[in-house]
């Protein structure tokens, strides 16, 4: 009695730990009949959103996509029915020692399973996932199943590489949505706390269910953390600054120092429209910013607008001439230097290397230097976001945005999301829908949630333009008059990949890096597309490699793969590596310049306004 006593004193006093079953049945029957009441609410708004045209990057359009792609791969099986059997078999024989071991599990023997998650995957960390016979055995059946769908799509023969990627692609949409640990029955911890409370989670995971389906437009918003405890301006992109300049698509932000004496040249930083700026500058001690005013840096960074329908004819090219040339004449102007330093972050890294193209064709040398983070310029090898591009899909989305004028950036989110349904979709589900919790605080998955509108004009140049049919690598790309041929962009670059990135793909990056005729530095860090930029030298994670010029004379280097044989590893950030780089390339030091000293006066307070706008 005293053992029982003391293991339900800790679970009262650990709410991680199992809790005692429900002791009132009445009030479990209570609760399940608000559950259904809560329920039929929820179908019928369901219902309701079914009749409607839902558009590009929707449930319903995506289902459409995946049922055709799919369905030519179960052709191509069809037609080798020996090579059906033998992978059918296969199955079949994992299924057969799947019972086997469980039963002998059951009489009492030590037994390997058959199959393992993966290291990194956490829908299965509850214990009950290996210590409960009856949920382990569903944890490996699933595995098993899921590995055996994605090897039958690998040896599909007849696919072209745009089909197979994309039956990949869904196929691992497939397989996240069918995880046990999704469904209320076949998760042990849903079933805990579904016993524990009287049912009290389901009832409030319906209820927010209900919520998010009202706030939400034609695409589910799922809250990914808690939406009040940031803002921006309060507890994020709080670095001290001002509004220098502004025209109908940016401010730009001036930094003050954080040193007596800077760098001569400056640094102005070109994030990408697709997010907002702030990702390179969220909670201090997270801050990119922040750390490169502190090494004595002077900062400038463009904050895109987030435009309405009276924006919707800007251009690709409206945005390299009225963002970036003026910012950079705008720099020039508020420092009285005449070469500036830029850095370009993922798209906003696209638009600087066209830049820097159309700069070099004009005889325009006024970067000294470029900064690529996660930024492609081949996207021969872009990745899954391919699977979202060809010609039907821009007609689709072509036509949609010629009604408002503009892409919601809840499109865009969903996609993202989509490329990792994994980590960025189903836990929210389990956390929110079947645990009835409310998500924790996040500083990056609110600014993945302050999603941000892309001009039509604008973003369908840039998906057909370069993902569609790459004409920047190929060299067929005009703007402003002129044809852009990176081969003629000469400045010392430093190339930042990362190494499992979804959105651009670290062989991509390296692949574009072989273009550009300079010296070329190229980084490899850990972690993925955001992780692996954000990540703060104090905080002592992941690790990147550093080694010769992708495109060496000397050492010629093929693939990625061919590149790390011979790079170096090193522990922690790359931002130190990167800091000496630039500093080698800044001039010589000189008093700290404070915003509002040279030609330009301030307008308002960093963050500015432009990065405040939000729609409902």
């Amino acid at each position: 009695m005293t053992e029982k006593r003391t293991q339900d004193q800790d679970r009262a006093e650990n709410k991680d730990t199992p809790q005692p079953p429900f002791t009132d049945p009445r009030e479990l029957a209570r609760n399940l009949a608000r559950f259904l009441e809560q329920g039929g609410k929820v179908v019928r708004s369901l219902a309701a959103r079914s009749k409607e045209n839902a558009g590009p990057y929707s449930t319903s359009s995506e289902i459409s996509e995946a049922t055709k792609v799919l369905g030519q791969v179960a052709r191509q099986w069809v037609n080798e029915p020996v090579k059906l059997v033998g992978a059918q078999g296969k199955l079949l024989q994992g299924y057969a020692d799947l019972w086997g071991r469980s039963l002998r599990r059951f009489l009492g023997e030590e037994v390997e399973p058959v199959v393992k998650p993966d290291p990194g995957d956490g829908r299965f960390k509850d214990p009950d996932w290996s210590e409960s016979q009856f949920f382990d055995f569903w944890k490996q059946a699933y595995l098993l199943t899921a590995r055996w769908a994605e090897e039958m799509v690998e040896d599909t023969e007849g696919l072209d590489e745009e089909d197979r990627r994309k039956a990949e692609f869904y196929v691992n949409q497939i397989s996240s949505a069918l995880s046990p640990s999704n469904f209320a029955l076949t998760n042990p911890e849903v079933i805990r706390e579904t016993l524990a409370s009287n049912g009290e989670n389901l009832v409030n995971g319906m209820a927010q269910l209900a919520a998010d389906l009202q706030e939400s437009k034609d695409l589910l918003r799922i809250h990914q953390t808690d939406l009040e405890a940031f803002e921006v301006g309060r507890n994020l992109a709080v670095t001290p600054g001002k509004v220098v300049f502004q025209n109908d698509i940016i401010q730009l932000i001036q930094y003050a120092p954080a040193t007596e004496t800077v760098y001569e040249i400056p640094l102005l930083i070109v994030p990408p429209w697709i997010n907002k700026y702030y990702i390179l500058d969220l909670v201090q001690e997270k801050s990119f910013i922040a750390w490169a005013v502190a090494q004595g840096f002077t900062v400038f960074v463009v904050s895109w607008v987030n435009p309405g329908e009276s924006l919707s004819a800007k251009t690709f090219e409206d945005y390299m001439k009225e963002g970036v040339l003026e910012a950079v004449s705008a720099v020039q102007k508020a420092t009285g230097q005449k070469k500036i330093n830029a850095l370009g972050y993922c798209v906003g890294g696209t638009l600087l290397a066209a830049t820097l193209a159309y700069m070099a064709a004009k005889g325009d040398d006024r970067i000294a230097s470029a900064t690529f983070l996660a930024a492609q310029v081949d996207f021969s090898e872009a990745g899954d976001l391919l699977v979202f591009i060809d010609d039907a899909q821009l007609k689709a989305l072509e036509e949609m945005m010629a009604e408002f004028g503009y892409l919601d950036g809840s499109r865009m989110a969903a996609v993202f999301n989509m490329l990792r349904p994994r980590d960025l979709i189903w836990p929210y589900v389990v956390n929110n829908y079947l645990l009835g919790k409310q998500p924790l605080p996040f500083d990056l998955l609110y600014w993945n949630s302050d999603s941000t509108r892309m001009p039509a004009a604008n973003h369908i140049f840039y998906l057909r333009e370069f993902y569609l049919e790459n004409k920047l690598a190929k060299g067929e790309m005009e703007l402003g008059g002129e044809r852009l041929q990176l081969n003629k962009i000469d400045v010392p670059i430093y190339e930042m990949a990362t190494r499992e990135d979804h959105i651009a793909p670290a062989e991509s990056v390296f692949k574009g890096a072989k273009l550009f005729s300079g010296p070329v530095r190229f980084v490899l860090a850990g972690s993925g597309h955001i992780a692996g930029v954000v990540n703060p030298p104090a905080r002592n994670k992941y690790q990147h490699w550093t080694g010769i010029k992708p495109s060496s004379k000397k050492h010629p280097t093929a693939t990625l793969r061919d590149w790390l044989k011979n790079a170096k590893e090193h522990p922690g950030s790359w931002w130190p590596d990167w800091g000496k780089w630039l500093a080698k390339r800044s001039g010589d030091k000189i008093p700290a310049r404070q915003p509002g000293d040279g030609e330009l006066k301030p307008i308002e307070d960093a963050p500015g306004s432009y990065v405040k706008m939000r729609y409902s």
